[in-house]
């Protein structure tokens, strides 16, 4: 996937989410404890909107995301379609006109554009899982999303930069220490190494200390931790223990 479709994804998705405008905005969403839908929308939404700000204002630096954080709002009213569907196209709007090379704040050194695109492609995927959590429906992606999210997710994770504001990290790191993920019906493997002084992922087969096989799109929430490992579909060899100390420490920002 390139920048041209990581942008489009993002309405895309939104719009795959904006189908489930009948559902109850104060259903609470299983995978995010605390939240309702509405509060899940609110995020989203808001989300968009903060990210368009900095691609089209071209901030050197970081933006307040109060509108991202700060989610109380009216959960009993209809749900905003709306304005989800503007604040999409928003950000898809602020990234084509931008380009994939120009240069705004990020939280990665040199991430620009093309950080945004993507990172706020699979956001709005998984954040759609969620909502079809909460609306009790199933969730469906198509294979070439999910595999470039599952790629950036592990890319993400594996950044040394977490080591600066999340020392506590580092516990992942031992010998002896490899998991590998195949995804069953997609010809796709992933590695992730911990046996050194950071972390290294990347795509292949490898024998690991544990190792996860499932359909894509289920090895895609369990990655982000909106399926549970112990569920039906999910086959584990190996040590069970590092896979579930592993997903306790994944993530980014």
């Amino acid at each position: 996937m390139d920048f041209d479709r990581h942008h489009t994804e993002i309405r895309t998705q939104t719009e795959l989410l904006a189908e489930l405008a009948g559902a109850d905005l104060r259903a609470p969403v299983p995978s995010c404890p605390g939240w309702t839908l509405g509060m899940l929308v609110r995020h989203l939404g808001g989300g968009h909107r903060w990210a368009a700000e900095i691609v089209r204002s071209r901030a050197t630096g970081f933006r307040p995301d109060g509108q991202v954080r700060e989610l109380d709002g009216e959960d009993s009213g209809p749900f905003p379609l709306d304005w989800l569907l503007e604040g999409a196209e928003e950000l898809a709007g602020a990234l084509r006109a931008a380009g994939p090379e120009a240069e705004v704040w990020s939280p990665l050194a040199g991430g620009g554009t093309r950080f945004w695109a993507r990172r706020f492609a699979h956001e709005t995927v998984i954040h759609r899982a969620d909502a079809t959590l909460a609306a009790g429906t199933g969730f469906e992606v198509s294979p070439e999303v999910a595999l470039d999210a599952v790629e950036e997710w592990l890319m993400l994770d594996a950044l040394p930069q977490h080591f600066e504001y999340n020392p506590g990290k580092r516990e992942l790191l031992a010998p002896g220490r490899t998991l590998s993920f195949t995804a069953t019906d997609a010809g796709a493997a992933w590695f992730t190494d911990l046996t050194g002084e950071v972390i290294v992922s990347g795509r292949g087969h490898r024998a690991a200390a544990v190792s996860v096989r499932a359909p894509l799109t289920d090895l895609l929430l369990v990655l982000y931790r909106r399926k549970s490992v112990r569920d039906n579909g999910i086959e584990i060899h190996g040590d069970r223990e590092l896979l579930e100390f592993w997903l306790t420490r994944i993530g980014f920002g």
